[in-house]
């Protein structure tokens, strides 16, 4: 989809030397965003020196957004970081995932109206994890190596294909915030993210579900718009349990806004 800004909206916490990669990666994107914004959950001076020295380098703006350091509060920080995008489509990347050369390109390309888009990630192991940039992604023959080495899982997103039609669905199955697009104007109707969801997990999909609820459809393309995910220690799972039963209410409701979300980030400043 052409004439429309594009607001990239990556999230870290205390990972610098991961961002890094991943803010290479984007410098390297044949279609560049019309800016950058880190969503930082709380990170030390280091992450934000990284991002100054970005800054430096990068053609478009690249801006920070930080939050206090109270446990893990991703749907919050990327509220935060939703208020401060000026795009008119927002693409969600974690701070741990290299984009492909095309991610932009292919984001941009695949928008459309009533949708919101659901990209795919092929993980990266451990060992591989500690070398691997976007020099490797660049070059095919590199990455179908290491898959047949074991070293990458669902090698089968390695291969480009726009030809390949894409797929819709209303499913919470494969939902995951590190590789999501949207229209901001759609995300600011469901009133963002669900900001009762704290610790780790299953605040992407119950914002999937309150997109369906408002009329939204999902759409994949198992070809396009990929990233590659580098090993790291799981998070903690603690407020799982709880979170489930939040993700269980949104599903049995037919609402669609959520009180504690987005709205709730200008009467509370940084």
């Amino acid at each position: 989809m052409k004439n429309i800004r594009l607001s990239l909206i990556i999230t870290t916490y205390n990972s610098p030397a991961m961002l890094t990669r991943v803010l290479n990666g984007v410098l390297r994107q044949h279609h560049l965003p019309d800016e950058v914004i880190v969503a930082d959950d709380g990170s030390g001076e280091e992450t934000l020196r990284t991002v100054n020295q970005f800054k430096k380098k990068f053609p478009s703006p690249l801006h920070h957004v930080w939050q206090e350091d109270c446990g893990f509060r991703v749907a919050e920080i990327r509220n935060r970081a939703i208020k401060k995008a000026s795009g008119d489509y927002l693409v969600f990347l974690d701070g741990d995932c290299i984009p492909a050369p095309h991610f932009i390109a292919d984001h941009l390309r695949l928008a459309e109206a009533g949708c919101f888009f659901q990209g795919k990630r092929v993980l990266v192991n451990r060992s591989l994890s500690e070398k691997f940039t976007f020099s490797e992604i660049a070059i095919l023959r590199k990455l179908i190596l290491y898959w047949l080495k074991g070293q990458l899982e669902n090698g089968h997103h390695l291969l480009r294909l726009p030809i390949i039609p894409s797929l819709y669905s209303k499913s919470t199955r494969g939902i995951r915030s590190c590789n999501t697009g949207l229209f901001k104007r759609d995300i600011e109707s469901v009133n963002g993210y669900n900001q009762d969801f704290t610790g780790w997990g299953r605040e992407d999909s119950e914002l999937a579900v309150r997109l369906y609820n408002y009329g939204l459809k999902k759409k994949e393309h198992p070809f396009m718009a990929i990233c590659f995910h580098l090993w790291h220690m799981q998070y903690d799972r603690n407020n799982l349990e709880l979170n489930d039963k939040l993700l269980n209410r949104s599903i049995e409701s037919d609402e669609y806004i959520c009180t504690n979300g987005l709205r709730k980030i200008s009467s509370n400043p940084l």
